[in-house]
């Protein structure tokens, strides 16, 4: 970020230092940088993102905004405040702990089954909770998937909207329409091929995004990883096109059949049509019931120690697994 932010986190006279002290810089948003801070006060750890305000699209305050529409969802982080200072833009939310992308590397770049299957479901149960806010998340990818601290964590939580964008149109309360000739919003890796091709996105974009995620996360590599060549115009119908020609089975060729299945129905699914989120979660907890998985918030990263930990505690070891979805 430029100069003129790193002089304001550190200026002892701001609004920010007097009431917040910074650690360090723990990642970068969509369109801001993310750090870890204190309040001075209370004592307690926040996270704290911030923008240049008169920057290209300041996207942080309609980020908040949709922050608080979808608050109290489970795996949704609090936001504590939001406001602007010498043409920064601050946003103070819930500290939480390493995204999918930071275990992902640290478990050697490839999860199992069982922690993909158990990481499905609540990364379904999310994007359902935030469209039924009808909001379209628009960048599913790992770095914006995010562990809990503390109680939560082996809680799953989605952060970064600043992306985002509201599907329904509260003037004409209707669906917004479909449209064609759009840039593409979001992670290319990730996106939807309707994105790629210059769709306007809806549901189920996020619903096929996440299918491309869950296969990464499997797989360790999606085939179109390597195409870096010519500008990003170039780049992105060149993975667009590998996307269009690579069939599902070869892309899960080896792992089970939900995550085709899974994939197949995203890509059926109408511009306005209403995923069925329920029956893709059922379809994951019937996964581990058929390996005979356990759900018991024991992850490929779960240390040895707070395995014992969890499997001393019987009423976790049946306690989701293949429970009906309500």
């Amino acid at each position: 970020m430029c100069d003129h932010v790193e002089e304001y986190i550190f200026r002892s006279q701001s609004f920010l230092a007097r009431k917040y002290r910074i650690y360090a810089k723990v990642g970068s948003g969509s369109f801001g940088d993310i750090y870890r801070a204190q309040c001075r006060e209370t004592g307690e750890p926040v996270a704290i993102k911030l923008e240049i305000a008169n920057g290209f699209q300041p996207q942080l305050l309609n980020e908040y905004r949709l922050y608080k529409t979808v608050l109290h969802g489970v795996g949704i982080p609090q936001v504590y405040s939001c406001f602007s200072e010498t043409n920064v833009n601050v946003l103070v939310m819930q500290l939480l702990g390493p995204s999918l992308n930071d275990l992902f590397d640290y478990c050697g770049g490839r999860f199992s089954v069982k922690t993909v299957a158990t990481l499905a479901d609540q990364m379904i149960e999310r994007l359902q909770h935030v469209h039924s806010h009808n909001i379209v998340h628009r960048d599913i990818k790992p770095n914006n998937f995010l562990m809990g601290r503390g109680a939560f964590r082996n809680q799953l939580f989605l952060i970064d909207f600043g992306l985002a964008k509201e599907y329904w149109d509260e003037k004409t309360d209707s669906h917004i329409p479909p449209k064609s000739g759009t840039h593409l919003v979001g992670t290319a890796r990730y996106a939807s091929i309707n994105a790629m091709c210059g769709s306007q996105q809806s549901r189920r974009d996020d619903m096929e995004s996440l299918g491309y995620l869950m296969l990464y996360l499997l797989r360790g590599n999606l085939p179109w990883q390597g195409i870096n060549f010519g500008c990003v115009r170039q780049r992105n119908e060149k993975i667009a096109e590998t996307k269009q020609s690579t069939r599902l089975e070869d892309l899960c060729r080896g792992y089970p059949d939900e995550f085709a299945a899974y994939m197949s129905y995203c890509r059926t699914l109408g511009f306005e049509e209403e995923p069925l989120y329920s029956l893709m979660r059922q379809s994951f907890l019937d996964l581990m019931k058929r390996f005979k998985y356990t759900y018991d918030n024991i992850f490929d990263w779960t240390s040895p120690l707070e395995q014992d930990k969890l499997r001393s505690k019987p009423e976790l070891e049946e306690e989701n697994a293949a429970a009906p979805v309500q």
